[in-house]
């Protein structure tokens, strides 16, 4: 059973839970530590942080940055992000209005296939950042698709009739960006990009050449091969381990807070091992 979760996202990005509600479900659930990671925004940490003090919950206010990789994206967390972090903000402010940007034409494309939603009909569905599940969800309660599944494969996905490629950061914009405001960069997830490990190997170098600090090694997705794999791969370039379930809510039903596909056990020797790398950086926790 995990005692921590690095890796969740709510209603501020794409996540079913507000901040509030997935602090009290990690304190439920047993954790005793949860970080709070939205795709390219901060809007839901203070509330969280909030919740968090009031529960004696320990909290770790983060994001998660989609950065462009040559042909493809990757994601980038970042952990310990401040209070008012000012550059951070407004960069996001950008990427966000290129977002809303990209939002209303899938939208277009999709009228154009016919399908007769309204990007209020899907401003109906976000709290916070809007992006594609959200688009899915008006498509699911249209009634053109039977799932969030179908959703993304005949639409949204990157071969979807209504795919448009969004604007992103480069690695090393977003690496910059996080640690300007003094936040702990770790590379998310990397069993999902498909990479062979000497790819792999190759990108983490070039990612800590700008600041890297960690690989995401615990991961739902991750078989125990990739655990292995990568957990060697971090010992070998002196970068911290994290674990997180990516818990998203009921948009992701699969996922589990703390145990992603039941198959995660993070101990809070992780959380212990990313505090020692501030402690030894003079970065405060």
């Amino acid at each position: 059973m995990s005692e921590i979760d690095l890796h969740t996202h709510s209603t501020a990005s794409d996540g079913t839970m507000t901040p509030s509600e997935l602090v009290d479900a990690a304190k439920n659930a047993g954790l005793k530590a949860v970080a709070l990671t939205d795709h390219d925004t901060v809007a839901g940490l203070d509330e969280a942080r909030e919740r968090a003090a009031q529960t004696a919950m320990e909290f770790i206010p983060g994001c998660e940055l989609t950065v462009k990789l040559e042909k493809r994206t990757v994601d980038i967390l970042g952990y310990w992000i401040p209070k008012q972090p000012e550059q951070l903000v407004k960069a996001l402010g950008f990427l966000n209005e290129e977002r809303r940007k990209r939002n209303e034409y899938i939208v277009e494309r999709l009228q154009k296939l016919g399908i007769g939603i309204t990007y209020d009909d899907v401003l109906a569905h976000a709290d916070g950042t809007v992006g594609r599940p959200h688009i899915a969800r008006a498509l699911l309660e249209a009634g053109a698709v039977s799932s969030i599944t179908e959703a993304f494969g005949r639409f949204l996905g990157t071969s979807g009739a209504a795919y448009v490629a969004k604007q992103v950061f480069s690695p090393e914009e977003a690496l910059e960006l996080l640690t300007q405001v003094k936040a702990t960069p770790v590379l998310a997830h990397p069993g999902i990009y498909k990479f062979d490990l000497s790819t792999l190997h190759r990108l983490l170098i070039r990612l800590k050449e700008h600041g890297l600090a960690g690989l995401e090694v615990l991961y739902s997705e991750h078989s125990a091969n990739q655990v292995y794999d990568y957990s060697r791969l971090a010992e070998k370039l002196d970068l911290v381990i994290t674990g997180g379930s990516d818990f998203h809510g009921t948009v992701k039903p699969n996922i589990h807070l703390g145990t992603g596909k039941d198959n995660l056990d993070i101990p809070y020797s992780v959380l212990e091992g990313l505090k020692a790398l501030r402690d030894k950086q003079g970065l405060s926790v």
